[in-house]
């Protein structure tokens, strides 16, 4: 008798399945479950496909040149602001930024040197030696003035570093050549752009 049951059993599961299979077959198409269509292998395949190659190579070249211009051109923009995402790390933080903004109020004979020595430069070729011998003369003056400008300079800068930032320990190296290399260079060539005027010193 168990024997039996077990048999009716297992027919009456295989009846079940074989309804089921029967009744998706005949179902009408677009009908399931959730309300749509199964989507088939094949089609859940080209659904995940993606084209490696573009069709039209010369526009999506053209598009990467745009996208690529253009992140460009917001680097340069964001560099010349002092934005720190788009500084080298030279020019990154906050200590090189006050470095900056203190130099950029000062006014400052060497940004003045170079200029100077263009001028002394074409006098040089003039013939008469008297002329080319004051001529190096205040190049000579001028060079030394501004070493000892920039002396002077890395001092102040140092007391005022660890004034702001926490003590000498703090105080990054490097700002003395760093701000020696801005100093003799003209306002409008510098970079990042100043963002401060003339006399405007950070707090």
């Amino acid at each position: 008798m168990r024997r039996r049951g077990r048999r009716g059993g297992t027919l009456v599961r295989m009846a079940k399945k074989e309804s089921a299979v029967v009744d998706e077959q005949t179902a009408e198409p677009g009908a399931s479950g959730k309300g749509r269509p199964t989507p088939s292998r094949r089609e859940r395949e080209l659904a995940r496909q993606r084209p490696i190659v573009p069709k039209d190579r010369k526009q999506a070249a053209r598009d990467s040149r745009a996208r690529e211009q253009e992140q460009r051109e917001k680097a340069r923009l964001g560099m010349a602001a002092g934005d720190d995402r788009y500084l080298p790390a030279r020019d990154k933080g906050p200590q090189k930024r006050y470095v900056r903004d203190y130099v950029d109020a000062r006014l400052s004979i060497g940004e003045f040197l170079i200029p100077i020595m263009v001028v002394v430069l074409i006098a040089s070729f003039v013939s008469n030696p008297v002329i080319q011998s004051w001529a190096m003369l205040v190049v000579w003056v001028l060079v030394a003035i501004t070493i000892v400008d920039v002396v002077i300079l890395g001092f102040v800068l140092k007391r005022k570093l660890a004034e702001r930032f926490g003590g000498a320990d703090k105080v990054q190296r490097g700002f003395r050549w760093y701000a020696a290399m801005r100093t003799i260079q003209m306002r409008f060539l510098r970079l990042p752009k100043p963002q401060v005027k003339r006399f405007q010193y950070p707090e």
